[in-house]
């Protein structure tokens, strides 16, 4: 068994203010695709919305949805949002939310048991946004090990 897990962190601007009937059926579908992910292979934990003042505070701009949660592995996250019940809804975004002009969703690694916080997401963003997909900050497109992630320096930001 691996000593890390995966962390992420995928944020979106929406369209609307979240009472607007644009977003309705998104907010409709919210606790159905949480309800997949915490049913898929190798789905640890996620944020609750309980933690939603704290997010305010760092990501400063309310009409961002800010989702983070942690995974067994990159594969384990690759199935639920590319082959699950998920993949419908991820289909439709351009319904609800901006196109992102900067890397909206990054990766890392944690120690297990270890639930990252939103101050940490932003930074992983912010390193990603800076000097692009790194052991310290990734995406899909490269897929980093935890070996890479363990032996990379990153720079101060």
């Amino acid at each position: 068994m691996s000593k890390f897990h995966l962390a992420q962190i995928n944020i979106a601007k929406r369209l609307a203010p979240m009472n607007d009937p644009i977003m309705q059926d998104f907010f409709n579908n919210v606790d159905r695709i949480n309800g997949i992910a915490e049913n898929s292979e190798g789905y640890v934990w996620r944020m609750l919305d309980d933690n939603k003042d704290e997010a305010r505070q760092i990501f400063k701009d309310d009409t961002l949805i800010i989702n983070m949660s942690v995974w067994k592995d990159l594969e384990s996250l690759f199935n639920y949002t590319y082959r699950s019940g998920h993949l419908e809804i991820y289909k439709r975004k351009k319904e609800w939310f901006t196109k992102m002009k900067f890397m909206h969703m990054a990766f890392w690694y944690v120690p297990v048991g270890y639930e990252p916080t939103f101050k940490e997401a932003n930074n992983r963003l912010n390193y990603l946004n800076e000097y692009g997909e790194t052991p310290y900050a990734f995406t899909f497109k490269n897929k980093f090990s935890v070996s890479d992630a363990l032996n990379y320096k990153p720079q101060s930001i």
